[in-house]
């Protein structure tokens, strides 16, 4: 069951399942505050920990409302797209013929069935855009794996709303947001890092941190980088 903590003008979501410490998340993009708590937790407890946080929600709050957001896509020619960080004007060519896209040092070409719907074209970009992540992930986990001696069992691609990666510690796998293929790539590789660091430690913590600072320094840079990068439009909404 969830329940909700009003704090001025802030609504908190607070939610108890079956888990060690209390996590404060601001969610893009409309800056929604969700609060999970171990199931023991009594609402005022949850209300004293929100009230403690709440000059940082307010801080993440004002990040999203600042942040850039793409304009909505329509897959069009001459539309702006982005691969590994690097805009490419996009030409749409309609043939009878499976569809596919090429990329030159320019333009991106997607190539569709005629009279093919917006939502088709965004289908087979994305389907190109995993494509191109597959290509990308396998040798950055296994550089990482020796560098800091875990495995990862297993990679999983998705749309994620509010996450750039995710780790399920119990059996060794991460997800990465399909979104990561428009960013420079240098930041593909520091979600890897982050998530795979997870494996070693799973909070958090200031362990962890320690360990992101020995293995990979410039996560702080990293980090904020990827953070102040524009939203797409079609991903977060509007």
């Amino acid at each position: 069951m969830t329940e909700t903590i009003k704090l001025g003008d802030i609504f908190i979501a607070v939610t108890r399942k079956a888990v060690k410490n209390v996590h404060l998340s601001v969610h893009p993009p409309d800056g929604h505050v969700t609060l999970v708590a171990p199931s023991s937790t009594r609402l005022e407890v949850a209300r004293a920990y929100a009230i403690s946080k709440l000059a940082w929600i307010r801080k993440q709050q004002a990040a999203l409302r600042a942040q850039q957001r793409e304009p909505a896509r329509r897959f069009i020619g001459r539309e702006s797209h982005y691969v590994w960080g690097r805009r490419y004007l996009m030409t749409v060519v309609e043939l009878d013929q499976k569809p596919s896209v090429v990329l030159d040092h320019r333009s991106i070409r997607l190539i569709v069935r005629p009279g093919s719907s917006a939502q088709k074209r965004a289908e087979v970009l994305h389907e190109w855009h995993k494509s191109l992540l597959h290509a990308a992930v396998p040798p950055i986990i296994r550089r990482w794996e020796q560098t800091l001696g875990v495995s990862v069992s297993r990679y999983f691609l998705q749309r994620m709303k509010t996450k750039w990666g995710g780790c399920t510690t119990e059996v060794r796998t991460i997800r990465l947001n399909t979104e990561l293929v428009r960013k420079p790539k240098d930041l593909l590789e520091y979600v890897i890092v982050h998530e795979m660091t997870h494996l070693i430690e799973p909070r958090h913590s200031p362990r962890f941190f320690e360990l992101m600072t020995e293995n990979y320094p410039a996560w702080p840079e990293a980090r904020r980088e990827l953070n102040e990068l524009p939203l797409a439009d079609e991903l977060w909404g509007s």
